[in-house]
C-alpha cells in the first residue's frame, strides 16, 4: 500500500517516481491537466479478477483493492437448524395465488428472521459446562470450599453463608432476572437485598408468623403470606396493601406473563390475585384439604397442587374442576417441580420415592428410592433438580433421559432445609434453613446468556420503568391459560365439519346452502354468456344486500331495546318539567 522512495513514504495514489529518461521522452500529449488528476483521484483504477484494468470503485472493494470478506460469512446448517420454528408448508398445498403470495412471503420473513438469530448467536460471550471429574472420581464428593478456591473471584464471592438463628427457618426467592433476593423467617423476619453487591434494599419483622414470600413483576414489590391475611410491600418496606380476602394463605405463585398471583390456603382454596388491577380473578373450593404443596408450569401457567392423598392435580382459573388428576404416590405428596419446557414434572412423597413424569403423557418415566424423603424440588435453567432431604441438598442431572446412579453435587447444612432454588443465570443454588441462608455454587446450573430486553440484571431505574410499560399491554388474560396454549391460534377443521353435520342431520336439511339461480333463456341474442353471468352477480349482490339490511335493522333494534332499558324511569310531574325540552 505505500512505499519508501527517497525516504518519503509513498501513498495508492500517488505516482511512481519517474526517470530521467521517462521524463525526456515525455511529449505534451501526455501531461495531464488538473481536473484529468482531480478524476484520476476520485477514480483509482482497479485491477479486476479476470486481468483487466476498471476505473472507478467496484462492488466489494476497499481503497481500490478487492475486499476477499465482501459476502456475510456462512452459516452453518446446524445453527440455523437450532433457530428454525414450525414446518415448512409448500404453496400447493393452498389454493388462491393471494394465499400462495401471502404465504411466500411469510416464508421468507420466517428464514430472514432464522438467519439474523444465528448471526447473533456468535455474539453470545458466555459458555455453559459442567464439572468433570477425573478418572475414578465422582463430582458428588467435592466440597463447595474446593470450588470456590479454584474459579475465579467474581464466582468465589457467590458461594457464602449468612447465620440468622434467630428467626428461622427461612423462605426464599429469586426475581425473575436473578438480581434480588427475599429472605423470610417464620417468626416474621423479612428482608430483601442485592445478593450481587449484599445491599440490603428493607429488613423489618411483621411480629406474626410468615409462611411464604413471592417478589412480584419488578423488584419494587413483593408479596408476603402471614398468619392472617396476605400483605403486598414495597422494596422500601413499606406496606401497600392487605388482602383480606386471602387468609390464612401457605403458598404463592406468580405468573409473570399474566400478572396473576397465585395461592393456596389452609381451608382447601385456590386464589387468583390480579396485581395489575388489584381483583380477585377466581377463587376454586378443591375440596382436597388442606394445600401446602404448589408450583406452576412455566410454559402454560397451569397450577400444580400436591395433596395428602397421593394426587397431584392441574388447576386452571377457567374450571372449578381439575383439569388433570395423577396418582403419583402412594402416600402423601411433598413436593412437586416442573422444568423450564413444561414437559417434565418431578414429585416426591411420603413413601421416600421420587418420581419423573412426562407431562405431556401423564406417565411416569423413572423412580429413584431416597433413604430419607425429599421435602423440596427444584429445577434450574440447564434441566439439573434439586432435592432437599432433611439438612442434605443433591443436584441431580440429566434425570429425564437416563437412569441416575448418584448425584451431581451435594452439600450439607447445619439444620433442615425450608427453601430451595436456583437463581436464574447463575450457577448458584440458594438455600433457606433453619439457621439462616446457604448460597452454594452448581456450576452449569443457569443459562450462560439472558435476553436484555426481557430479564436484564443490569437494567437501569428508567429502563426498568420502559419494560414495565410493555409487560403491561402485552399482558395475558386468563381466560388464555389452557393445558395446550399453542392451539390458540389454530383452527380445528375436522370438528367444524363434525358440528356442520350433526345440525344437517338434526334439521333434516342444510340451512346454509342457498338454491342455485339459473337464470332463464332469453330470445334475440340476449342470452349470450356474458349476459347470464352478468344477471348471475346481479342476484347474487342482491342476496347479499339483503344479508346486510337484516344485519343493520337488527342492531338498530338492539340498541333502541337497550336504551329503553337504560333510560331512567319517569317520575311524577313537577313544576320543573315545563323546562324539559
Amino acid at each position: 500500500m505505500a512505499a519508501r522512495s527517497g525516504g518519503k513514504r509513498r501513498r495508492y495514489w500517488e505516482a511512481e517516481p519517474e526517470t530521467k529518461g521517462d521524463a525526456a521522452g515525455r511529449g505534451a500529449g501526455a501531461r495531464r491537466g488538473a481536473r484529468g488528476r482531480a478524476a484520476a483521484l476520485r477514480c483509482p483504477r482497479t485491477q479486476t479478477p479476470g486481468g483487466s484494468v476498471a476505473r472507478g470503485r467496484s462492488r466489494g472493494a476497499l481503497s481500490g483493492k478487492l475486499d476477499p470478506f465482501s459476502r456475510p460469512a456462512p452459516l452453518p446448517q446446524g445453527r440455523l437448524q437450532k433457530y428454525k420454528r414450525g414446518r415448512d408448508v409448500p404453496a400447493s398445498e393452498l389454493e388462491g395465488r393471494r394465499a400462495k403470495s401471502r404465504l411466500q412471503q411469510a416464508d421468507k420473513l420466517s428464514k430472514y428472521a432464522q438467519r439474523l438469530a444465528a448471526r447473533s448467536d456468535q455474539l453470545l460471550p458466555e459458555d455453559a459446562g459442567f464439572l468433570e471429574a477425573d478418572e475414578g472420581e465422582d463430582t458428588c464428593t467435592i466440597l463447595q470450599q474446593d470450588i470456590a478456591t479454584v474459579v475465579d473471584i467474581t464466582s468465589s464471592a457467590k458461594y457464602f453463608n449468612l447465620d440468622l438463628p434467630q428467626f428461622g427457618p427461612y423462605r426464599i426467592n429469586y426475581t425473575r432476572n436473578g438480581r434480588h433476593l427475599l429472605l423470610a423467617g417464620r417468626r416474621g423476619h423479612v428482608a430483601a437485598l442485592d445478593w450481587h453487591t449484599k445491599r440490603l434494599l428493607c429488613e423489618m419483622n411483621v411480629m406474626e408468623r410468615v409462611n411464604d414470600i413471592r417478589w412480584l413483576h419488578t423488584e419494587t414489590m413483593f408479596a408476603v403470606a402471614q398468619k392472617k391475611w396476605l400483605h403486598i410491600y414495597d422494596n422500601q418496606g413499606i406496606e401497600l396493601h392487605c388482602v383480606k380476602k386471602f387468609n390464612d394463605v401457605l403458598r404463592m405463585e406468580f405468573l409473570p406473563y399474566h400478572f396473576l398471583l397465585a395461592t393456596c390456603s389452609a381451608p382447601g382454596f385456590l386464589q387468583y390475585l390480579d396485581i395489575s388491577v388489584g381483583k380477585e380473578v377466581a377463587a376454586i373450593c378443591t375440596k382436597a384439604g388442606r394445600l401446602d404443596v404448589m408450583t406452576h408450569n412455566p410454559h402454560n401457567g397451569i397450577i400444580h397442587l400436591g395433596h395428602p392423598q397421593g394426587t397431584v392435580t392441574l388447576w386452571s382459573p377457567n374450571m372449578k374442576e381439575p383439569l388433570v388428576k395423577m396418582l403419583c404416590h402412594k402416600g402423601g405428596v411433598r413436593a412437586v417441580a416442573v422444568d423450564n419446557s413444561g414437559l417434565y414434572m418431578a414429585t416426591s412423597g411420603l413413601d421416600h420415592k421420587l418420581n419423573i413424569f412426562d407431562v405431556r403423557t401423564y406417565r411416569p418415566l423413572d423412580s429413584y428410592l431416597l433413604p430419607a424423603g425429599a421435602a423440596h424440588l427444584t429445577f434450574s435453567q440447564r434441566e439439573l433438580l434439586g432435592v432437599a432431604c432433611g439438612n442434605t441438598v443433591h443436584v441431580y442431572k440429566d434425570v429425564h433421559s437416563a437412569m441416575v446412579r448418584s448425584p451431581y453435587l451435594s452439600h450439607t447444612v447445619r439444620q433442615g432445609v425450608h427453601g430451595l432454588q436456583f437463581c436464574p443465570y447463575e450457577d448458584v443454588l440458594g438455600v433457606g434453613h433453619g439457621l439462616g441462608f446457604t448460597s452454594m455454587l452448581v456450576p452449569g446450573a443457569g443459562e450462560a446468556n439472558f435476553d436484555g430486553l426481557e430479564c436484564n440484571p443490569y437494567r437501569s431505574k428508567k429502563q426498568r420503568q420502559e419494560w414495565e410499560v410493555k409487560a403491561l399491554l402485552e399482558k395475558l388474560q386468563p381466560e388464555l391459560i389452557s393445558l395446550e396454549p399453542d392451539r390458540l391460534g389454530q383452527v380445528d377443521p375436522i370438528s367444524m365439519v363434525q358440528r356442520h353435520r350433526d345440525r344437517v342431520e338434526r334439521l333434516g336439511y342444510d340451512p346454509t346452502e342457498t338454491e342455485k339461480f339459473e337464470p332463464r333463456r332469453r330470445m334475440k341474442g340476449r342470452s349470450s354468456t356474458g349476459n347470464l353471468e352478468r344477471r348471475k352477480k346481479l342476484v347474487a349482490s342482491g342476496d347479499q344486500r339483503d344479508g346486510v339490511r337484516r344485519s343493520v335493522e337488527q342492531k338498530v333494534k338492539m340498541q333502541q331495546q337497550q336504551k329503553k332499558k337504560a333510560a331512567p324511569t319517569s317520575l311524577a310531574p313537577s313544576a320543573l318539567t315545563r323546562f324539559n325540552k
